[in-house]
């Protein structure tokens, strides 16, 4: 390499690693966020991460561009570890050309996704850009569209995380959106198709940026959001959390963590954490985390829809995705938001080989003109199909309620749950004592001499006949009658049974979810 080689590619080197410079990375750092290669020294293992096409920059020569020329173009692309695995990254770098996509930095993005898609690994991005290139006109947009075709032809092939840590407008939505977890970072990243100004115009509305597109906005509302973090640091932090539960690609299993805590471990608490009033709420995060290997839950969608929880647990070692009714909201009831939830995530956890466990306690769907014309029939189909058309490992634990349709729907043993276990509290039937009485005996109750004392009185013989596990457990619906302190045993024992399941499906090309 001649010296005037050596000397320009060591220029180039140290413009790429200064960014857009000490006075834009200073306002980068003001406005509470870190630089894009900062990003990755915290989400990466220390002294691994193998940069990809470091000296790229854009072509075009309009608009001045041409003597704006700076080495990588926005994005910092290659290929990094988290706890040793390898995971394939991007990261945004708004400093230059505030992160804005143009034909190059597309081009960046795309090779990191193309090689990650061929070795196996998942993808992560670090969204931070102000959007297409003004400069670079359709061809900047053509950028976006080749993102897109990746996202979706990565799908379910390996993970795809995206972090949105700044700005993420308009048609720069629509990656993240397709990909597998969306993070966001509080009070510093936004998304929105159009910004508040646009809607000010269009429709009058007075909307802030916070409220229109902010992290608790699409955590809590909207549902974009997965989970909504302090800051850059608690981001990455909970990204590499979540890698620690989810495996490569599709072809391979979960990653496995070694752990002194017992497969036989027992929590006598659990008998006593389903009050005997029916109606009274409980949290069903304490069963979840009982159950788990150092009683670590990572929940996904916290803060969305939050009478379903979904998320991972540890079970001896190996990671399983939990889909759970939470009665201590809306009493666990499945609408509309919920049954979206949990069946994106079943589907997640289906196409990576994660196992699910499914725990019950659901009245029915939410009743009301509003859940009916949003479409509650279609919605919850989506539930009950992720959960059927679902391979992996499932078992089921209904600790209280299992009514109507939402009994079918929460991994019922019909439609091909491998394990279906009861805890002596289930009441298992088409409806609630007291509405199944109403309309069975409303005549005789009427007609009583004191109908409040014979209502009771049916309530009471509907309960030792119906609604309870040992009919379901005659038919074969449940496998178990089981004590709850026995739970983590007992799911463990299923899973471990059902690691080598094969089950059959009709040769097509896919499905069609009721979308």
């Amino acid at each position: 390499m001649s010296d005037n080689v050596r000397k320009r590619l060591q220029d180039l080197e140290s413009a790429s690693l200064d960014g857009g410079g000490k006075e834009r990375i200073s306002k980068q750092h003001a406005a509470g966020k870190l630089t894009a290669r900062e990003r990755l020294d915290l989400l990466l293992d220390p002294g691994g991460f193998d940069e990809v096409d470091r000296l790229v920059a854009h072509r075009s020569h309009d608009f001045g561009m041409q003597r704006q020329r700076i080495p990588g173009d926005g994005v910092v692309t290659g290929f990094g570890r988290i706890d040793g695995r390898q995971v394939a990254v991007f990261a945004q770098d708004f400093t230059v050309f505030g992160g804005s996509l143009s034909e190059a930095h597309a081009e960046k993005v795309c090779k990191i996704m193309d090689l990650a898609l061929k070795f196996g690994v998942p993808i992560i991005g670090l969204n931070d850009s102000g959007g297409a290139r003004i400069q670079e006109g359709v061809v900047s947009l053509a950028g976006y569209a080749d993102i897109f075709l990746r996202n979706t032809i990565a799908s379910g092939v390996v993970p795809q995380i995206s972090a949105i840590l700044g700005p993420c407008a308009g048609g720069a939505v629509y990656s993240p959106a397709i990909t597998d977890f969306v993070f966001m970072a509080k009070n510093t990243s936004y998304m929105f198709v159009t910004g508040p100004e646009v809607i000010r115009t269009v429709t009058h509305e007075d909307v802030t940026m916070e409220r229109l597109g902010g992290a608790s906005t699409h955590s809590q509302i909207s549902g974009v959001a997965h989970f909504a973090c302090e800051d850059d640091v608690d981001t990455l932090g909970s990204i590499r959390r979540l890698v620690g539960f989810i495996p490569s690609n599709n072809a391979a299993d979960p990653p496995v963590r070694p752990t002194q805590d017992s497969p036989d471990r027992e929590d006598g608490a659990l008998d006593a954490l389903v009050p005997e009033d029916p109606n009274k709420p409980y949290d069903i995060k304490e069963l979840l985390r009982s159950l788990a290997d150092e009683g670590e839950f990572f929940e996904v969608h916290a803060h969305f829809a939050r009478n379903i929880v979904v998320g991972f647990v540890r079970l001896a070692g190996r990671p399983v995705g939990v889909v759970a009714n939470q009665p201590a909201h809306l009493a666990g009831v499945l609408d509309i938001n919920a049954s979206v939830k949990g069946a994106r995530f079943v589907r997640f956890c289906d196409a990576f080989n994660v196992p699910l466990l499914i725990v019950e306690d659901v009245p029915g769907f939410l009743p009301g003109v509003e859940q009916e014309h949003g479409g509650i029939i279609r919605q919850g189909a989506k539930l009950l199909f992720a959960l059927a058309e679902a391979t992996v490992p499932k078992v089921t634990v209904i600790t209280r309620k299992a009514y109507g349709g939402a009994y079918c729907v929460m991994g019922s043993k019909h439609i091909r749950t491998d394990f279906n276990f009861a805890f002596p509290s289930a009441e298992i039937a088409v409806m609630g004592p007291q509405g199944a009485v109403n309309i069975l005996y409303k005549r005789e109750i009427d007609s009583a001499p004191d109908p409040e004392a014979r209502r009771s009185e049916l309530v009471r013989e509907y309960v030792e006949k119906f609604a309870n596990p040992l009919v379901a457990a005659e038919r074969g619906f449940i496998d178990a009658v089981i004590a709850p302190r026995t739970t983590r045993r007992r799911v463990i024992a299923a899973l471990q049974l059902a690691a080598n399941k094969r089950d059959w499906m009709p040769a097509k090309k896919h499905g069609n979810i009721p979308l």
